[in-house]
């Protein structure tokens, strides 16, 4: 344990700029975590985590506005979710890039959608840059303000390891569930 966390203060903040990119939830909370332990500094893991997410929907954007022709074949796996994301970006327009930062499996088709369709890359950049620092402070001062609530379940789970892969396969399915409901054919 006492590795990971020497590696974590070496290697964290890159570790943080690049899930950060993706839009992970969960190493963005972390962060918040290991600020609260004194592991990281929590300002700067946040900026880190915000510039990266901001980056990441930007270029997803790009992506889908520039280079059509290098994701068609991942749209094409996903058919109903694309749809999906679609009806929401049409249904609530600006504030889905305020959304789409809290719902996994959401989060990357929502810029590629928007991406696709007529949207201004300006006003998306603007939009993006202010729920980038909601996201990243939401889900970040939660996790550090949370972490001894986390640390507590961490050492829990430490002592009982058949818990994890419980807790892990039932997040998992909980999620798969719910993707699969709301893009469901009606």
């Amino acid at each position: 344990m006492e590795f990971a966390l020497d590696s974590l203060e070496t290697w964290g903040y890159i570790a943080i700029a690049f899930f950060a990119f993706g839009g992970s939830l969960v190493i963005v909370a972390a962060a918040g975590v290991f600020a609260a332990l004194g592991k990281i500094d929590l300002g700067i893991a946040l900026t880190i985590a915000t510039v990266s997410n901001f980056l990441g929907d930007m270029f997803l954007f790009y992506l889908a506005r520039y280079q059509r022709e290098s994701v068609k074949h991942y749209f094409q796996k996903h058919q109903r979710k694309i749809a999906f994301s679609t009806l929401l970006f049409r249904k609530y327009g600006d504030i889905a890039v305020f959304v789409q930062k809290f719902l996994y499996g959401i989060k990357t088709l929502i810029p590629l959608t928007m991406g696709l369709s007529k949207y201004s890359f300006v006003k998306f950049g603007i939009l993006n840059f202010f729920a980038s620092i909601i996201f990243v402070f939401v889900i970040g001062l939660g996790g550090y303000y949370a972490s001894g609530f986390i640390t507590n379940i961490f050492n829990h789970i430490s002592d009982k390891p058949w818990i994890a892969p419980l807790i892990l396969f039932s997040l998992l399915g909980g999620v798969w569930y719910l993707m699969e409901r709301a893009t469901k054919r009606k």
